[in-house]
Parts: C-alpha cells; sequence; structure tokens
C-alpha cells in the first residue's frame, strides 16, 4: 500500500495503477520544486528559479504522436501526416507498460487541476508524474483550483507521463523510444520517452481542439490582452512574438499561448506561461525577464555562468529554451484569465523573406485564408540544414494540435469576427529591406507602434493602399512609423529583387493552399496572393 502526502488525496487504483511507493497529490509548486532539487532534478539558480535539462528532446516529437483510431471520433479526426492513427491494441500495450512501469516508483506526483479558465466550459483533468518538476510545470500551466472546486474535481481526461520509460520501437511497432498517445474513447493521454514538459500541455490542448467546436466555441493557439473594454487575440507560430506582443504594460494579459472564444468571450485555457527564452532581454520585455527571478519558476535547457546566472543568449543546448511560470508572475493580467469578445485579431508573421508589410488590414476572407495557411519563415541556424529562409506553413497557427479539418476552425472563426464586428490584421515582426542576411529585422518599437495604432482605432480612418499581389490593405501612415517603412518595396535598394522574392512567396503560399482548396469557399480560395510577373 503506497503511502499518500498532500491535499485531497484518493487513490489512483481507480486507473489501474497500484503504486508501490509514496504518491505526492496536489502540492503547492513550492514544495514539488524543493522536491526536485532534493532529487537531482534540476538546480537552482541564483535567483532561486528551478533549471532542469530535458535530455536530447528539447522540443515537441511531432512523428511520436499518435491518435487512438475508435468509432466515437474517426469521423470527427483530419488524418493524415499530422493526425496519425494508432490502434486500440497497441495504445493498450503501451498503456500497460507505462502504468507498470509508474507503479513501481519510489515516487508518484499527482495534480487534479483544470484546462479551462471559464468553469462552464472547463475540463477537469489529472496528471500523473514520474518527476515532481513536472507536476510543479502542470501545476503552473494548467488552472489551480480553489477549495470549493476541488471538492468537485472529478477528471474527465487523465494524464499518465512517464518520460524515463523508453518504448522499443521496433517490437512496439513506433517510430522511436517516444511516444505521445491521445485516446478520446478513454480518456487518457500516456506520455513517454521525452522529459521536454511541453508534451504535456498541448497533449491536453488537443483534446480542447477537439471537443469545444462540437459546442460552438472556438479553440485557439493564441495569446490574447483586453483592456477591460478593448480586447486582442495574437496568432502566430514560435518565434513571431506572440509571447512578447500580448506582454504590452498598457493591456492586461488573459494568456500566452492557448484560448477559448465563446458565448462569452475569450478565456485562457491555462494558468500560466510558457515562454520562450531565446535572446530575452529586461530592456524589451521586462515583465517576462522578470519572472526569470522568482521561486517557482521553472527554466528549461538554459545555460547559466558560474554564479547561476542565466545567459539567455546562449543556445549551445538548445534554441527552444523555456520558462514556465504561473500567470500570476505577471503583474499586468486580468484576475479571471478571461476577456471579451475581440475587436481586433491579429495574425502575427515573421517573414524572413521581408516581402510582407509589417502592417495590413484583411477582409473577411483574407482573414480565413491566412489564418488557414498560418505563414511564418524559419531562418538560417534554427534547425539542422537550414542554411536560408524557409516557408513554414501551418494551419490555423497550430496544425499540430488541431485534430479536426482547418476548415472547421476557420468557419468558426469567421463566424465569430462576424457576429461581433472584429477586424482583422496581418503584423510581419520578421525582416524588412531585405531577406535575411541583407535586411534587418523589423524594430519592436515600430510593431509596437502599429499594434497600439490598430487597436486603439488610429488606423480606422487613414489612407489605404491595395498591395497588388497579396491584396492586402496597407496603411499608408501610420503614427511614431516612418512612411517608408509601411511599404516594403521602398525599403529595398532593389525594386526588381523584391518583385522576384514576392513572387516567389505567393507561389509559396498557392502550393501550399491546395490541400484546403476544396474544403473552403470559393471566396477564400480567391483570397490566394497572386504572383505578378510569373
Amino acid at each position: 500500500m503506497a503511502d499518500v502526502v498532500g491535499v485531497h488525496a484518493k487513490s489512483l487504483s481507480v486507473h489501474g495503477l497500484d503504486a508501490l511507493g509514496t504518491v505526492h497529490w496536489n502540492l503547492p509548486v513550492e514544495s514539488l520544486v524543493e522536491l526536485a532539487v532534493a532529487r537531482g532534478e534540476g538546480v537552482y539558480s541564483a535567483h532561486k528559479a528551478l533549471v532542469t535539462e530535458t535530455g536530447e528532446r528539447t522540443g515537441r516529437s511531432p512523428n511520436d504522436k499518435y491518435i487512438v483510431e475508435e468509432e466515437t471520433t474517426s469521423n470527427d479526426i483530419n488524418w493524415g501526416d499530422v493526425n496519425v492513427s494508432t490502434d486500440l491494441e497497441t495504445f493498450q500495450k503501451m498503456r500497460a507498460k507505462v502504468v507498470n512501469y509508474l507503479s513501481q516508483q519510489d515516487d508518484l506526483f499527482v495534480q487534479d487541476l483544470y484546462c479551462g479558465a471559464d468553469f462552464s466550459e472547463a475540463l477537469p483533468i489529472r496528471v500523473i508524474n514520474q518527476n515532481a518538476w513536472h507536476n510543479a510545470f502542470a501545476r503552473n500551466m494548467f488552472i489551480r483550483p480553489d477549495a470549493e472546486q476541488m471538492k468537485q474535481h472529478s477528471p474527465d481526461f487523465t494524464v499518465f507521463h512517464a518520460p524515463h520509460f523508453e518504448a522499443d520501437a521496433a517490437s512496439d511497432g513506433l517510430n522511436s523510444q517516444c511516444f505521445v498517445m491521445v485516446n478520446y474513447q478513454a480518456k487518457e493521454v500516456i506520455i513517454g520517452g521525452t522529459r521536454y514538459a511541453g508534451e504535456i500541455k498541448k497533449s491536453i490542448f488537443s483534446v480542447m481542439n477537439l471537443i469545444l467546436p462540437k459546442k460552438g466555441i472556438l479553440p485557439m493557439h493564441c495569446s490574447a490582452n483586453t483592456t477591460g473594454d478593448n480586447t486582442a487575440i495574437f496568432f502566430g507560430l514560435s518565434g513571431t512574438g506572440k509571447t512578447t506582443l500580448s506582454a504590452d504594460p498598457k493591456r492586461f494579459l488573459i494568456g500566452d499561448d492557448e484560448h477559448g472564444w465563446g458565448s462569452n468571450g475569450v478565456f485562457n485555457f491555462e494558468g500560466g506561461c510558457y515562454a520562450k527564452l531565446i535572446d530575452l532581454s529586461e530592456e524589451d520585455e521586462p515583465e517576462i525577464f522578470a519572472t526569470t527571478r522568482k521561486f517557482g519558476s521553472i527554466l528549461e535547457n538554459i545555460v547559466m555562468d558560474e554564479r547561476g546566472v542565466p545567459d539567455f543568449h546562449d543556445t549551445s543546448k538548445t534554441q527552444n529554451t523555456r520558462g514556465s511560470y504561473p500567470i500570476e508572475f505577471i503583474e499586468n493580467r486580468t484576475a479571471d484569465s478571461k476577456g471579451g469578445h475581440p475587436q481586433n485579431v491579429i495574425f502575427l508573421t515573421c517573414d524572413a523573406f521581408g516581402v510582407l508589410p509589417p502592417i495590413s488590414r484583411l477582409t473577411p476572407d483574407q482573414a480565413a485564408y491566412h489564418f488557414i495557411s498560418g505563414y511564418t519563415a524559419k531562418v538560417a541556424g534554427t534547425e539542422i540544414g537550414v542554411k536560408e529562409p524557409q516557408a513554414t506553413f501551418s494551419a490555423c497557427f497550430g496544425e499540430p494540435f488541431m485534430p479536426m479539418h482547418p476548415g472547421v476552425y476557420a468557419d468558426l472563426l469567421s463566424k465569430k469576427m462576424e457576429e461581433h464586428n472584429a477586424t482583422a490584421w496581418l503584423i510581419n515582426t520578421g525582416w524588412s529591406g531585405g531577406p535575411y542576411g541583407v535586411g534587418n529585422r523589423m524594430k519592436i518599437k515600430y510593431t509596437r507602434a502599429m499594434l497600439n495604432a490598430a487597436m486603439d482605432g488610429e488606423l480606422d480612418n487613414v489612407e489605404y493602399a491595395i498591395d497588388d499581389r497579396f491584396g492586402f490593405s496597407i496603411p499608408k501612415t501610420c503614427p511614431n512609423v516612418p512612411s517608408e517603412v509601411l511599404q516594403p518595396i521602398q525599403t529595398w535598394d532593389k525594386p526588381e529583387d523584391y518583385n522576384q522574392t514576392a513572387d516567389n512567396l505567393a507561389k509559396m503560399f498557392n502550393e501550399n493552399f491546395k490541400r484546403y482548396e476544396n474544403g473552403v469557399s470559393d471566396a477564400v480560395n480567391a483570397a490566394s496572393p497572386k504572383a505578378l510577373n510569373n
């Protein structure tokens, strides 16, 4: 019989788990951090943040993610390269191995939490971890129930997390020793062979992204902020500035990664933030920087000097250095992680080709097109083999976590925007004056000025120019931004080089969209860019 410590302790036998060691149930983050250090799972920085390493896997493992094909959800899943199926037999085999492995541990760590700040739509979850630091991560990242909510808690989904258990790829019929399997019918997730903490929260987001659309709620891979009366949502892939730009000193942060847009407005899925720390500076991102110096924050794969001070510019371990912290560490935030219906929908792209305008206004059909496209560009050095800018498209700005067809989410977005009269903007936080290696990265002060002008209504009555190639409406003036910056061709030394590069990008958009064109309206298809010089 296992020893059990912590509040609201229960039995794990309901999950078929016969724990032999101590079960630590619903411990606060502070206790979990102390246990993590005592157990050798991490060390303290000079400022008492917990510093951990995830080993070989420093990011998600998309090729090792599986969805169990079963009758209740099979017709809802957009099966393909992203949503890869596995059979029930394989899941049950791996589940038995994981449960047996976890049962034999000297310590297990359990959290009863919620996904979703709007409790009318929140998903009660249970996370069972082998490591204290992963349990602290889960507690940081999901909604922490109060005493009354805890009394009512009964998990609708359970995550079994065994990071040090590795599959035998050949005999288990998997791609590697790592696996992330979601079984919607059993309401379970099993994770093994990876210490990257992000797999825990992303697996639950995939669950929400299937459940919510059936209720008329749009799940979104986005950040969000508000003034109280004015709410904005920010879509963007990693490295586009989603977390940075939503942390605005003049607005209250709702959340930085995943939200739902329901009948009451926007609500955060999470109770914390999982920020990229690469090149983090106190000057540009003071609020996020401050969280890295707090007890309770978890820093992944960062390099420290001999004094224990993090060097956020050192990427020798990985480009994907991360910080996890409870949203309460951000002073300028909403108290309830909720906001009203958005007035502004912002798509962020880091265009390393340097051809997209720094800000443009989109029609509803253009908004649907660019939402489904989910464009950004990787730059040299971010991944092995990337020597020049490469276009990256991820449907709905979060394709790996979207089990349904992108058209389902795009339709919901269009309906929500029309119903609440929201304006869509495309903002390029990437390069200007030429591609990566030639031009310069857009200054963050200009990006913030453009954002503020859009959200404050200062761009409502200015003159616009229509981009013939992409169809965007580009403002000719914007407060605190030089007018020549607004038109990208004007920042290039050779207009002919700009036109060639822009045509090439337009063709990339069109080639990517071929896989979606049968699932969207003619009007959305017509919003595609047009190469002008073929």
